[in-house]
């Protein structure tokens, strides 16, 4: 071998050398034995994209104290299982990130299922040194076309504002602990509350927040499916007009907890 070639060799970047990080996916369920399995499949493919890259990984799911399978299918499915108690979204959330052992925290909500082309684009962000904390546009299964549009006018608003959607949001562990994770005040939008401390913090680290959109994320439409037009635009109306009392009452939720499945 020429000296040439050997020193080509000997100073090309070898995948060894490349920084060895950990994902924490964090997926919060309530009653999910429906589609949980699903989720928790499409996840096991994903990782896939982090293997290639020579990351770890590992998937930690909330059980926010159900009364169905939820907890049997999550450790079914190879997911380590905490419990949470209180019936909220963020509280959920907040504990599977304390079980958390990653550099990176991804939330996946139960009813949605992240491809490995969607991965891969949050790996290259996280890789990139740049972004601090970042989410992803939403497809949906087909649904009603009321449902569809807003699902289509939140995407625009989603990369446009930077707001992230809480069925997909990709975190720095240490930016997420720092800011004392979701508020356990919000029974429901408790992701806008995040996204606005975050981006607060990545401008003053001089990180960039990202909204992923060519692989978007194909959530369930169950929603649409469960509850009328009437239901969801009466919900809407009344949060523009009183967002902080509609948001911190669970009752006034009920979309999210009443237990329609």
């Amino acid at each position: 071998m020429s000296a040439a070639k050997f020193w080509q060799m000997a100073l090309r970047p070898s995948h060894c050398c490349r920084p060895v990080l950990k994902i924490s996916i964090v997926i919060p369920a309530f009653n999910e034995e429906k589609l949980l399995s699903a989720t928790l499949s499409a996840v096991r493919v994903a990782r896939g994209s982090l293997t290639k890259r020579g990351w770890d990984s590992e998937v930690i799911v909330c059980d926010n104290n159900s009364t169905d399978r939820t907890a049997e299918i999550a450790r079914g499915g190879g997911a380590v299982v905490v419990f949470e108690p209180v019936n909220q979204i963020g509280r959920a959330r907040n504990c599977g990130a304390a079980a958390a052992t990653g550099d990176w925290i991804l939330f996946v909500d139960a009813d949605s299922e992240p491809s490995p082309e969607l991965f891969a684009d949050m790996a290259e962000a996280i890789a990139s040194g740049l972004v601090m904390v970042g989410g992803s546009t939403l497809r949906t299964e087909k649904t009603d076309w009321w449902y569809a549009l807003f699902a289509v006018l939140w995407c625009s608003w989603s990369r446009l504002a930077k707001h992230l959607a809480g069925s997909f949001i990709f975190v720095e562990a240490a930016a997420f602990r720092e800011i004392g994770g979701f508020s356990n005040q919000f029974f429901a939008a408790e992701e806008l509350d995040l996204t606005l401390r975050l981006k607060r913090l990545a401008r003053q680290r001089g990180k960039r927040v990202v909204i992923l959109h060519r692989h978007p994320l194909l959530t369930s439409a169950r929603k649409a499916k469960l509850y009328s037009f009437r239901e969801t635009m009466v919900f809407l109306m009344r949060t523009v007009l009183r967002p902080k009392k509609m948001l911190s009452n669970r009752d006034e939720c009920a979309i999210w907890y009443d237990g329609r499945r």
